[in-house]
């Protein structure tokens, strides 16, 4: 199969539900504009039959570059809602085969997924027919049951075959009874060393890691053994962390904003959105953080 080459993103920011909502996604781009964003895994059925498809998709043109991530479990439904990604404008489509929840397992879509990998394939080369976008899947190293290094590399095998553009594996297992999606955050084992022998069995496919990275020394060190290094947590808990991600991964000579110069552009876009309804605890929520680390954070948060 000739594949075209995957646009390379050494770092990113993570999906994550109830948190990497529009207003997030600008904020950060106030902070850092080369990094690759996520939006919330948005899934097939609330895009073909939701009442208002806008109110998931809609994204302001400063967020890119920008993936839609969703979440689904049917080829054809798959297909449309990347066409209608592409349409939006979306600069990628990520497939969701990690998360954990029950939510998500009752729909047979996240990460039980992985129990399937012929399944993911079907799904990833009818993505692939529907859109010219870079089609790249987020997945585990495995789940309970399936956690072995072989499992991985059969899983990676079948969905490469199938076209996959790139992938971002959380260095964890999925324990997929009795641990909440926070606790498989935490309790199974990282095994970095399970996605670094991808990298190294796949050159040609970028492999991205996830989980556990909180830093930009720890990226670094990643990056000496795979394409791309996912932040999740610490982007959103030390935001400003990011203000030396352009420059660290991307050769950029833009100084960026300082913390008060984010805070005056975020005035103005509060202000934009007023008369769309949109509450000023929607858009602050996200910035918490701002201050993480200094002194006088505590006193920023109230």
């Amino acid at each position: 199969m000739n594949k075209e080459i995957s646009p390379i993103y050494h770092l990113s920011i993570a999906p994550m539900m109830d948190w990497t909502d529009r207003h997030y996604r600008y904020f950060m781009r106030l902070i850092t504009k080369k990094t690759l964003l996520y939006t919330e895994m948005v899934t097939t059925g609330a895009i073909l039959r939701g009442k208002d498809r806008h109110r998931y998709l809609d994204f302001s043109p400063v967020e890119h570059p920008i993936a839609l991530q969703l979440g689904g479990d049917d080829p054809l439904d798959l297909a449309e809602c990347s066409k209608i990604g592409e349409d939006f404008g979306y600069d990628e489509i990520n497939l969701n085969v990690g998360c954990p929840s029950d939510r998500v397992q009752s729909g047979a879509f996240g990460a039980c997924l992985m129990k399937e990998p012929k399944r993911v394939a079907d799904m990833i080369e009818s993505m692939k027919k529907a859109s010219k976008l870079p089609i790249t899947v987020k997945h585990r190293i495995g789940v309970n049951g399936k956690e072995s290094l072989e499992d991985l590399v059969s899983f990676v095998q079948t969905i490469y075959d199938a076209g996959v553009d790139r992938i971002i594996i959380h260095a964890r297992i999925a324990i997929l009874e009795g641990l909440s999606p926070a606790e498989n955050r935490t309790i199974p084992p990282l095994r970095y060393d399970y996605v670094y022998q991808i990298q190294k069995l796949f050159p040609n496919l970028p492999v991205a890691i996830n989980g556990g990275i909180i830093d930009f020394d720890s990226a670094n060190l990643h990056l000496e053994h795979v394409n791309g290094v996912m932040i999740g947590r610490a982007a959103y808990e030390n935001p400003y962390l990011f203000a030396k991600a352009d420059s660290l991964f991307y050769h950029s000579n833009d100084p960026g904003y300082s913390r008060e110069e984010v805070l005056q552009n975020l005035i103005s876009y509060v202000q934009s959105l007023e008369s769309s309804g949109t509450k000023l605890h929607h858009v602050m929520r996200h910035v918490l953080g701002l201050y993480h680390g200094m002194n006088g954070a505590r006193m920023f948060r109230r």
